[in-house]
């Protein structure tokens, strides 16, 4: 008999960030129906679906509504780590689960929350070893006034001081703010080796227009040299991004063209960027998760991912982080082209494993 399954889809279709949910929600949603459609599963998931537009205030009350109002236990939701904190007591209070598709700060292992993409040793760490290889370790620091921001920052330095690396300068701008010129003229006078940049949303697309005048007008940063990098950028904001973009090195589990996509996407790959992608993983995990298994949506999460299952889809049941490939990728002509990629890395968010971290070997992409 086929069980109908409320799930929880919690993100901001309007904002500073929406074109980022918008990736994620597609690929939920995507699962949904590819589940629904799939006679070999005894479940069938109905989308009970809230739309925070933006609002950090509404994430909790959102999410606290879906559980309370709908027979929904795990929401695939939120797009910052701001409101994936934020639901954390409404999780508790419900309790209820998050699948969170998102790259985020590490230092956090919620039994309410499954880490559905990188953490730092996935992508930042991977990012600085091979920048400080290419391009130097002088660096200028930025990103948006919250904790993701902060976090990776935090990281960076911390790193680049036990390697011989030196931070000449580092700035924060509110959420959706677009005033960049005083990190711009400052990026301009000290003339980094590269700049590690953690905007979000349309502050990135402010910025990133901002270096492209720059690079027009001083040769110091012309094609090639001072590079921008970051942890969170992939193709669903390039469109709106534009030529600015270009020479943008990124890192992340999955860019386009790279084969296969993520472990829980059971060999699909027609997602637009690594959000679309984590996003359908975390449905399609917890489909199967569920499947055959009457009564299993009432398991606590750690229940739930104690089941061999979990792990064979590369969800720890520990830390309930996703082992995930490695891969740096640079925007040339409007799309990502990888430069490394390497096989999928354990989770570590606590950096236990990573105190002097040795590099993570990278194959590289010809």
């Amino acid at each position: 008999m086929t069980r109908e399954i409320d799930l929880g889809i919690l993100f901001s279709r309007s904002g500073t960030y929406s074109l980022i949910s918008e990736a994620k929600r597609t690929g939920a949603l995507k699962a949904v129906a590819q589940v629904n459609a799939d006679p070999a599963l005894d479940i069938v998931f109905n989308p009970v679906e809230r739309d925070p537009q933006g609002n950090i205030d509404a994430y909790a009350p959102l999410c606290e509504e879906i559980l309370r109002d709908s027979g929904a236990r795990h929401v695939i939701g939120c797009t910052t780590s701001w409101s994936r904190k934020e639901v954390i007591p409404a999780l508790e209070r419900m309790d209820g689960a998050l699948w969170y598709p998102a790259p985020y700060e590490g230092f956090e292992a919620s039994d309410r929350i499954v880490y559905a993409h990188a953490c730092p040793n996935q992508h930042l760490l991977p990012l600085l070893d091979y920048a400080f290889a290419q391009f130097g370790r002088r660096s200028y620091l930025t990103g948006s006034n919250y904790i993701w921001g902060w976090e990776i920052n935090r990281l960076a330095r911390e790193i680049g001081s036990r390697t011989g690396g030196e931070v000449l300068g580092e700035r924060y701008l509110p959420l959706g703010t677009t005033e960049v010129a005083r990190i711009v003229d400052e990026i301009a006078a000290l003339k980094p080796d590269f700049v590690l940049n953690q905007l979000i949303g349309k502050s990135q697309y402010a910025f990133l227009d901002a270096i492209a005048e720059l690079r027009r007008s001083d040769p110091f940063f012309a094609e090639g040299h001072c590079p921008v990098l970051s942890c969170n950028l992939t193709e669903c904001e390039l469109g709106a991004i534009g030529p600015s973009a270009e020479g943008v090195i990124s890192a992340g589990p999955w860019f386009r063209g790279l084969h296969p996509a993520l472990p829980g996407n059971g060999g699909r790959e027609d997602f637009g960027s690594s959000l679309e992608a984590a996003a359908h993983a975390s449905v399609m995990t917890l489909a199967q998760l569920l499947n055959g298994a009457p009564g299993a949506e009432a398991l606590s999460l750690s229940e739930l991912l104690a089941q061999r299952r979990a792990a064979e889809l590369g969800i720890s049941p520990r830390t309930h982080h996703t082992r995930l490939p490695v891969a740096i990728a640079q925007v040339r002509a409007g799309a990502f082209v990888p430069l490394r990629t390497g096989a999928p890395v354990e989770a570590d968010p606590y950096l236990t494993r990573e105190r002097d971290p040795a590099p993570v070997p990278l194959r590289v992409v010809k």
